[in-house]
């Protein structure tokens, strides 16, 4: 499985496409935020000749979201949403407001990820992981396969997700990194929602916060 990293927003979040030999591809946390971003994404997935097949979401805070509507609509896609976090997905507009941010809401319809849900892209398989804390519905997406975490905003290289944001809960993350992903074998390259990739033996060693 490929994977393709675009940096997008103010917030300098990172959008992620996944995809297999077959052309499949899972579109994860789209936060494009301007007819530039939504081309640069648009032209990727064209130029390579992927099908959309899933739009997933880590979490539901508005940088992460931004780009769902597009998505959506131009990939007839419905998001796959952690249920726990669907406060924080219908909430968006007000958020947007007070950030000063264009947003055009997405649909309120969501299909539910829960813990383990399976994704299959081709030959390859994503599965999600719940890891609450940075926010109640968090998820991280795993390739066992292809050594690949997708880990949103839960976990960073040498950081960690904030938990000062409505849902959050600092114990609670500390938790989940601890049991679900520190588990993981040191070789698995994490993708976080901002910033450089780094690995989970890197971050079992070096992070200041476990």
């Amino acid at each position: 499985m490929k994977i393709k990293t675009f940096v997008f927003n103010p917030f300098q979040e990172n959008t992620f496409i996944l995809y297999d030999q077959n052309g499949d591809c899972a579109i994860i946390d789209p936060g494009c935020n301007s007819e530039n971003e939504n081309s640069i994404l648009s032209a990727f997935i064209e130029s390579n000749g992927l099908i959309p097949v899933y739009l997933l979401l880590t979490h539901a805070h508005i940088d992460h979201i931004l780009g769902v509507n597009f998505v959506s609509e131009k990939y007839k896609l419905v998001p796959y949403l952690h249920p726990a976090d669907l406060f924080l997905f219908t909430s968006g507009i007000s958020v947007a407001e007070m950030y000063g941010l264009d947003f055009t809401p997405p649909p309120v319809v969501t299909r539910e990820i829960n813990d383990n849900s399976v994704f299959t892209l081709g030959e390859s398989k994503l599965t999600s992981i719940h890891c609450p804390g940075h926010s109640p519905g968090g998820v991280c997406f795993y390739s066992e396969s292809d050594n690949l975490l997708i880990s949103g905003d839960v976990l960073f290289n040498s950081s960690i997700g904030r938990t000062d944001l409505p849902g959050g809960n600092y114990k609670q993350l500390i938790e989940s990194i601890q049991s679900k992903l520190m588990i993981l074998p040191d070789e698995t390259i994490v993708h976080p929602g901002h910033s450089e990739f780094t690995t989970i033996g890197e971050e079992r060693l070096n992070n200041p916060f476990l």
